[in-house]
């Protein structure tokens, strides 16, 4: 195991950088200008009271100054492409960089959104096809593409389930949300205004019928539930609680979140969910982070279809077209037509693995989990007993008595090498970690992450201070982020600290 001290990855040399405001100086520049061939204005008099009083305050650097600036500060971040990244609930796999060339294809990066559905054929072609592979993918009959995030499908869900109501005559208000679900999911409903009722999950982790029974009454407009749910454990009464919830009439929402450890295996369609999102940075290998682009389609059920949002891709004999209106419609969600880009390169995963490829992947995926559940449960806590699908928890209750917090281990992943994984969630593990590996992890690597994790057990128990100090290695130390997210500095201004 490579120790922190020694480590490739900590090791060379340590830039660092100041504010971009602060470097250069007045006048200097990194482009070539020639004189323009267009007549002069008159700022003042086309602008009028809207010109500036005074410039603004931007940077003046060479091309060299704002290359290097932008570098380095992205050698201070860790990424996908520098190691595991083993976030649970995110799905932090490798993007193959096949995805970016098609995304990149000029045919594709150089659209119009505007332009006229006859001009625009194979990318209509594609949002065609790729709805008609995620829907085969869920087990739906029809696929949306038109939400720009998960929790942006999530919202586009319950709407549509609503719109199903209302055309039946009925006003539900309750949705029942298990408390292994998703975290985004009370948020969805209180945005539809929806009464969130949230309901403990049985002692195994998983939603029991009988359990959920005396909830399910005549003002149940759905359930959300989200399979595998956040402890990585398989819902496998799924099925008779959907029967339970549309013998009231209700809908099954399924959270798309996990679908990494069911493609190719199972259909959320097939198990009785009327409608679910996807999160196409999650399984579908698009950007994950940086504030987006993201794209969460959702695919739905026939019954659902005069709802779902416009537009949507069509196809009439050997052409596509985009029906942009609809009666029933809930409408639109977002400018234009989606983030064309995201779905060229989910298409491209699709096209690239198929169907035995996908099931591949999940096969990894839930094997590599399973890997790291058995060989961390030799000195970690693991809260429960069921075999777990793409993602495990694990837990720091034997180092309770150290003083050591979760928070604590975290920042000493970082001295590995090692981006930390989700902690503190779920919340029905206290200090847990929840760790997913995905299927782009070999087992080298798993094993040198299990190590560092053992390691960290070890200095807990012998030496507290050394990870109760962390990171060590970084060129920043551990930082205040309660201040950080209570007091953020969102602006800079010449002359203030």
């Amino acid at each position: 195991m490579t120790t922190p001290a020694d480590s490739p990855i900590r090791s060379g040399f340590k830039f660092t950088t100041p504010l971009i405001f602060e470097q250069g100086s007045k006048s200097r520049h990194g482009a070539s200008q020639i004189d323009p061939d267009v007549p002069a204005i008159d700022l003042d008099a086309e602008l009028g009271s809207f010109r500036r009083e005074m410039p603004a305050h931007l940077p003046e650097v060479s091309e060299p100054e704002a290359f290097r600036h932008y570098i380095r500060l992205s050698q201070q971040n860790f990424a996908i492409d520098l190691g595991m990244y083993p976030l649970g609930s995110c799905t932090m796999k490798y993007n193959p960089k096949v995805n970016e060339w098609a995304a990149r294809l000029p045919g594709f990066a150089g659209l119009h959104p505007m332009a006229p559905d006859s001009e625009v054929q194979g990318a209509l072609e594609l949002m065609y096809r790729l709805e008609r592979g995620l829907a085969e993918v869920c087990g739906m009959d029809h696929v949306s593409l038109h939400p720009a995030a998960g929790a942006q499908g999530e919202y586009t869900g319950l709407m549509m389930i609503q719109a199903h109501h209302r055309r039946e005559g009925r006003s539900p208000s309750k949705v029942l949300i298990p408390d292994t679900a998703h975290g985004t999911n009370p948020a969805s409903c209180a945005l539809n205004g929806l009464k969130a009722v949230p309901f403990p999950a049985g002692e195994n982790g998983i939603v029991v019928p009988e359990l959920i029974a005396p909830l399910i009454d005549d003002d149940v407009a759905a359930i959300m539930i989200t399979n595998p749910n956040t402890v990585g454990l398989f819902e496998e009464h799924l099925a008779t609680v959907a029967e339970m919830v549309h013998a009231k009439g209700g809908q099954v929402y399924g959270d798309g979140a996990n679908l990494n450890a069911l493609m190719g295996w199972a259909r959320p369609g097939d198990l009785g969910i009327d409608v679910m999102q996807f999160n196409l940075h999650k399984t579908f290998t698009t950007p994950h982070g940086g504030g987006g682009p993201g794209c969460g389609p959702v695919g739905y059920k026939a019954h659902l279809h005069d709802y779902a949002p416009t537009p949507f891709a069509e196809k009439d004999g050997d052409s596509y077209h985009l029906v942009r209106e609809r009666p029933l419609s809930i409408g639109r969600l977002r400018s234009f037509h989606g983030n064309f880009g995201m779905m060229v390169r989910a298409y491209a995963y699709l096209r690239e693995m198929g169907a035995e490829g996908l099931k591949g992947a999940t096969e990894m995926a839930v094997l590599n989990a399973n890997y790291l559940r058995a060989k961390l449960g030799e000195e970690w806590h693991v809260p429960f007993e069921n075999r777990c699908m793409h993602e495990v928890v694990i837990s720091d209750a034997h180092l309770k008595e150290t003083g050591v917090t979760t928070m604590d281990i975290a920042k000493r992943l970082v001295d590995y090498g090692f981006h930390a994984p989700t902690v503190y969630f779920p919340l029905v593990v206290k200090g847990a970690m929840l760790i997913e590996p995905t299927e782009t992890e070999n087992k080298a690597t798993l094993d040198q992450f299990v190590e560092a994790l053992q390691q960290i057990s070890k200095e807990a128990k012998e030496n507290p201070e050394m990870v109760k100090s962390a990171p060590h290695t970084t060129r920043l130390r551990r930082l205040n982020e309660a201040q950080a997210a209570r007091k953020p500095v969102l602006r800079w201004t010449p002359g203030e600290e």
